[in-house]
Order: C-alpha cells, then structure tokens, then sequence
C-alpha cells in the first residue's frame, strides 16, 4: 500500500487508524488516484463496491490497497449499504469517488482519534465544492456539513433513492475541516441531475403521503434563490454563486412541477376519443 504524503510530498509513517473506507464507483478512473490517494496508507481498510466497469476503476482501486467487490447496480443508497456490510474495523468513513480527504481534514480526523472516538459516534466535516475554475466558500453549497466518519454498527445510509445520507444513532462532532468535493465537471452535468432529483423526491413525499400544493411551488423556488444568494452569500462567490443559488431555485421549481405531473398528469386521449369530465376540469 502506498505511503501517506505529507504537505510537502514527503512519505509520513504512522500507525494506521481503525478505520474501514467505504466507497461505490463506476467508471471512476479519472477520480480514483484522488479520492484513494488521500486515504491510502493511513486507514487500516478500503473497501470499493464496483458495478458495470468499462474503464479500469477495479485496477485502479486494488492498487491503492482496497478490497474490490462488484455488485449489481440497485441504488445509491443501497448500493452505499452493500459497501458497509463488508467494512470490519470498528469506524467507517463514506468517501464518494469525486471527493478527497483534504490535508486539514486527515489532521482532524486523527485528533478525534486522541480521545473523541470515546465520547462520540460520529463526526462530520465540511464539504466544499469546486465548481466553475473556483472554490464555492458561500451559499447554500457551504459549508455543506456532512456525516461521514462514523462507528460502525451505529449508522447505516438512509434518504431516497438518488440524495442519499447518513443516519446516525449516537453523538456527532461538528469538525471545522474542509471533505474536498469536485462532483460537477460541466454545467451539463449539473443540470442532468435535476430529473433524477425530482422523480426520487417525489417519490418520497408521495411515500409520506404528501402531495402537490400550488404555495409551495410558487414559494420555495423564490425562497432557496433568495436564501442562498442573499442570505448566505452566494453573491460573494461571483457568476458561480449566482448559477447555483439560480439553478437551485430552479431544481426546486422541477420538483414540485413533478409532484403536480403525478397527481394530475395524463396520457393524452386516443385521436377522436372525447376528454373526460375529469380531464376538462383540470385542464
């Protein structure tokens, strides 16, 4: 396994930490040197759920030390369940293929391994994002505080399909260190995300029983624009802050357009056939 780096790209030897690194991924190789690299050499374990490879994300991950399992495609969240069943070591910490453990954040986690792995369970860090040639430092994208080193047996990866999270049973410090996240390349990719987003909401409020209300589209797409823009800086982050507090507002607006598609959409009528009473009145 290769040897953990220091701040000034020299070889650090220190005892490893109970730690199992739990990780799915599918056609990762471009982000796997990165995301593994900030790990490999100082957690005891990596483990990497592998599903429909056609690029070399299984090499890659075996040379960074990790355990590689593949595992059909279900869902994020399940998906990220089948990774920690096969974690052994008493701490688990989720890393996405598309995030690294800064420098700052490898510190903080081996201070919580002075003392504060005894009081709590859990410990979650600060995700910033690198979006548009820039850090985003403001709105509604950070600090994005995010669960991610937890005691095994206590927490398992819960929400919907598609906007996963973890749910902790225990106490959880709030670490001021920065999880490094690079998930949008492109704009494009960015705005494919925003139907797939919607269906799983969608799919959960009408798993709650919660259906489309006409206040709720009109008031939180304005609402997250004026929030994130306004309240929490995203101004201060320049063009990019205000494409994302605009494309927010905008994700919002589609998911709740969703919700009104399954409580009054239909197929159109079959040419010739007459409208029913029922699709007048909401037409």
């Amino acid at each position: 396994m290769k040897e953990a780096m220091g701040e000034r790209g020299k070889p650090e030897r220190m005892g490893k930490l109970p730690i199992s690194v739990t990780m799915i991924a599918c056609n990762e190789a471009r982000n796997l040197p990165r995301s593994l690299g900030s790990v490999a050499g100082w957690v005891e374990e990596i483990v990497v759920v592998v599903n429909d490879c056609t690029d070399p994300t299984p090499q890659i991950a075996r040379e960074f030390g990790a355990r590689v399992e593949a595992h059909a495609w279900t869902c994020r969240r399940d998906q990220k369940n089948v990774a920690l069943a096969l974690a052994t070591q008493p701490w688990v910490l989720g890393l996405d293929a598309d995030e690294e453990v800064s420098p700052e954040m490898r510190k903080a986690v081996e201070e919580f391994f002075s003392g504060a792995e005894r009081k709590f369970d859990g410990a979650s860090f600060r995700r910033k994002t690198w979006f548009l040639n820039r850090w985003i430092t403001h709105g509604d994208w950070y600090p994005d505080y995010n669960l991610r080193l937890f005691r095994r047996g206590r927490g398992r990866w819960g929400g919907n399909r598609e906007h996963d999270k973890l749910i902790l049973d225990g106490r959880v410090r709030k670490v001021r260190a920065d999880l490094l996240h690079y998930s949008f390349p492109t704009v494009e990719d960015n705005v494919r995300k925003i139907p797939a987003f919607a269906a799983a909401f969608a799919d959960e409020r009408e798993g709650r029983g919660m259906g489309f209300h006409w206040p709720e589209l009109f008031f939180r797409p304005f609402w997250r624009f004026l929030r994130g823009y306004f309240f929490r800086l995203g101004f201060l982050d320049g063009f990019p802050g205000l494409y994302i507090a605009t494309v927010t507002a905008l994700a919002t607006f589609v998911r709740y357009a969703k919700l009104y598609e399954r409580e009054f959409g239909e197929q159109p009528p079959p040419l010739g056939a007459e409208r029913t009473p029922k699709a007048r009145a909401r037409g």
